[in-house]
């Protein structure tokens, strides 16, 4: 199933045929927010589901051209980001596990601006990524039941500014420096997620053009890594690194789409810089 807030965060269902709301079945819900929602339909799909096919099958799809899509985790608890993660012609060994905490409130909407900071920075890089949602309360797993607390996956950019001083979190955890979804696909639907390609245009340039399959621990092992460190809740996010060899400097006025294999919708953004940086582009 593949599930997408629109429009005002309501939730709906993509078919072949467009998006169906859904929102009058999950009217007895009690929440607060839409990260609320998409959390309490994530704890309990299973009891939900039967209800949900039913309101799919006998709803009237809208066009996707139609509605303004939304991050499918607006909020999430947790913003979990692997960094590097992949085997490339410069980085040909595994090398040591390392991830990060990136800000939840950096998350930001297909169709919206990236506003880059004027900050003294080097460069910015835009990192086309496979995030991880979690399913359910996940601690000290292992890689036989790791995949067992994944409720989905999501298309994700991990923004970032290069040259800053204070590591990853000052880098990557600007406001808008998380462009997510737009679509939420359950797992089911994913046969194997370390066997799925990955493309970046950048001003419908294609930039990256990678697979999953190439990443140096696959999402079983990295989900093991990381919940040795810290406990993950459910709607939280783990995005799983990106390959680094095709990465280019990105700047005002530039577009962005990024689209994994059999996702849906592709996540697209338009980037601004208020001081018109150019120098280092080239």
């Amino acid at each position: 199933m593949k599930f997408a807030f629109y429009d005002d965060y309501k939730l709906g269902v993509i078919t072949d045929d467009g998006i169906v709301d859904i929102s009058e079945t999950l009217s007895e819900i009690s929440y607060h927010s839409p990260q609320e929602l998409i959390q309490t339909v994530i704890v309990d799909y299973h009891s939900l589901l039967p209800k949900i096919v039913d309101a799919v099958r006998k709803g009237s799809p809208k066009s996707l051209d139609s509605i303004n899509l939304k991050a499918p985790l607006p909020h999430p608890g947790q913003l979990v980001c692997l960094a590097g993660n992949y085997i490339e012609p410069d980085s040909p060994s595994r090398g040591e596990f390392n991830a990060f905490l990136k800000s939840p409130t950096s998350v930001i909407s297909t169709k919206e601006t990236v506003q880059l900071p004027e900050a003294d920075v080097t460069v910015f890089h835009f990192e086309p990524e496979l995030a991880i949602v979690i399913g359910k309360t996940a601690k000290h797993l292992t890689e036989e039941n790791a995949l067992d607390c994944v409720f989905g996956y999501t298309q994700f950019i991990d923004v970032s500014a290069r040259g800053l001083p204070g590591g990853f979190f000052l880098g990557k955890s600007w406001h808008t420096f998380a462009p997510m979804g737009p679509v939420l696909v359950t797992a089911d639907e994913v046969t194997d997620p370390n066997a799925l390609d990955v493309h970046l245009w950048i001003n419908d340039r294609l930039q990256h053009d990678f697979s999953t399959n190439s990443m140096a621990r696959f999402v079983p092992e990295l989900l093991a890594e990381v919940t040795n460190v810290l406990t993950l809740q459910p709607g939280d996010v783990v995005s799983t690194g990106t390959h680094h060899e095709a990465l280019t400097a990105v700047g005002d006025g530039d577009t962005v789409r990024l689209a994994i294999e059999g996702f849906g919708p592709e996540l697209f953004v338009d980037v601004y810089d208020p001081l018109k940086r150019s120098t280092w582009r080239g």
